[in-house]
């Protein structure tokens, strides 16, 4: 019996632990809020959360080797010093994503030098992480570093004035980068802190605890690396595919997470649907399912893939793609 009681009290204290340790933050953090009136913060990036660009992880609020974001999530990485603004895939990447600066300020460094290129192995740029980026003085103490910017397309040079939402470049796969996105650090007397904790905002970002990247139809299970170059959605299928698949693509997914995947007919009944669990947590994956069809060619018309993410029973997230089949 005792054997069964200590770890559900060892799992008690360190849950315990970790409360006291946010509630600590919070109440250090207080004691900035009358100095961040001369901080307010803008999105690094002109996009619309949760349509055209994503959170991907936030600061890093657990001191231990383990990882949490700023309400205890897991969207986060240890040690992770800033907050990473993601767009869907690289096709986005490619039309132009301008980086704004997020406050006015006075630019105290840059770095245009790095290729632009993903990583798997963080230490192939060891003491350059943030790859090509822009580190920005807004005074007071107060500094943002924006960080993966694209080769070549920085705008600003160390010693410029920048006013709020000002261009200083484009979002770029420099330094240790797994996927597109911009990096922003806020530190305050050179110590990091987190915007969400700090309110630092302007307009506040609503917090999503994962979501949907991209979904898409096609007539085979696609690769994964064609789900992050943006070219797995086809436009159109013809009638006589060997198959019919839905694929989705989440960011923050979550052990026990549902993926319900239906595929509608030209008249809006189900042709395919199936549910599929997540059996662990990533930062970002995909799901395809599906069905042979054995030579059987499918009526001509609109076809809907729609994938729902569901958490503990409750809808997280959903979208849905129309293509035709001819």
């Amino acid at each position: 019996m005792a054997s069964s009681v200590l770890p559900d009290l060892i799992g008690r204290w360190r849950s315990l632990a970790r409360r006291l340790r946010r509630a600590a933050e919070v109440v250090a953090l207080t004691s900035l809020s009358a100095a961040a009136q001369d901080l307010q913060l803008d999105l690094p990036l002109d996009c619309t959360l949760g349509e055209t660009c994503f959170i991907q992880q936030y600061v890093d609020m657990d001191p231990g080797p383990g990882a949490e974001d700023f309400t205890g999530g897991p969207l986060s990485y240890d040690g992770h010093r800033g907050t990473d603004f993601r767009v869907r895939d690289l096709e986005v990447l490619a039309d132009g994503v301008p980086v704004l600066a997020p406050a006015p300020g006075r630019v105290r460094a840059i770095r245009d030098e790095m290729p632009d290129r993903l990583i798997e192995d963080r230490s192939e740029v060891a003491g350059r992480e943030c790859g090509n980026g822009v580190a920005i003085d807004h005074g007071n103490g107060w500094e943002t570093q924006l960080c993966h910017l694209q080769l070549g397309s920085i705008q600003v040079a160390a010693g410029d004035v920048v006013g709020r939402g000002d261009v200083l470049g484009r979002m770029g796969l420099s330094g240790a980068t797994q996927f597109p996105h911009v990096h922003i650090t806020v530190r305050r007397d050179g110590d990091v802190v987190d915007p969400f904790v700090a309110d630092l905002w302007t307009t506040p970002p609503d917090y999503e605890p994962g979501g949907l990247l991209s979904v898409g139809l096609l007539d085979r299970v696609p690769e994964f690396d064609e789900i992050k170059a943006g070219t797995a959605d086809a436009s159109t299928l013809p009638t006589d595919p060997d198959a019919i698949v839905i694929w989705g693509a989440v960011f923050g997914g979550q052990a026990g997470d549902v993926m319900e995947m239906v595929i509608l007919g030209t008249d809006g009944g189900v042709v395919f649907e199936s549910d599929v669990t997540l059996d662990r947590t990533q930062a970002q994956l995909f799901r395809a399912a599906g069905r042979r069809l054995r030579d059987r060619t499918l009526p001509t018309g609109d076809y809907t893939g729609r994938v729902i993410l569901r958490r503990a029973g409750e809808e997280l997230d959903r979208l849905e793609t129309t293509i035709p089949i001819r």
